[in-house]
């Protein structure tokens, strides 16, 4: 049977407006406890923004934390799948992109954001990958 996009995706999307300051950005991910965040303008998808992109392009940059906007840190040149699409697209874009985080567009909305941790939990649960992605993190 295949499966497609929207039957692994996580459609519990947190957002921020290009403005929003790195640092009000890393607060939103720690309360939150996730590791990527969607930048939009109204409702449409402008970018994507990791923990990674923010050390990277903005905290090892330097300067004022709060004067620098996400839009200066998030990756803007996405790849995306509709929810309609095979897993297997989704996984064949992550893989040739080498990216760990796909979006996931209808109409340039976002409506969801499918990671390698949903497929390793779809694909084989008992693996290390699915095991850890399943696992709920300590507090």
């Amino acid at each position: 049977m295949t499966q497609h996009v929207r039957d692994i995706m996580t459609s519990q999307l947190v957002t921020v407006e290009p403005q929003t300051s790195v640092t009000a950005v890393a607060q939103k991910m720690r309360d939150e406890d996730i590791g990527i965040v969607l930048v939009t303008e109204g409702d449409d998808l402008r970018g994507l923004v990791s923990d990674r992109d923010l050390v990277v392009r903005a905290l090892a940059e330097g300067g004022d934390l709060d004067e620098k906007t996400v839009a200066s840190a998030c990756s803007d040149d996405l790849v995306t799948v509709t929810p309609d699409e095979d897993l297997d697209h989704a996984v064949e874009l992550m893989r040739e992109h080498a990216i760990r985080r796909i979006p996931v567009v209808e109409e340039g909305h976002a409506v969801g954001i499918v990671s390698i941790g949903d497929l390793a939990i779809e694909r084989d649960e008992r693996s290390a990958l699915g095991d850890i992605s399943a696992a709920k993190p300590n507090q």
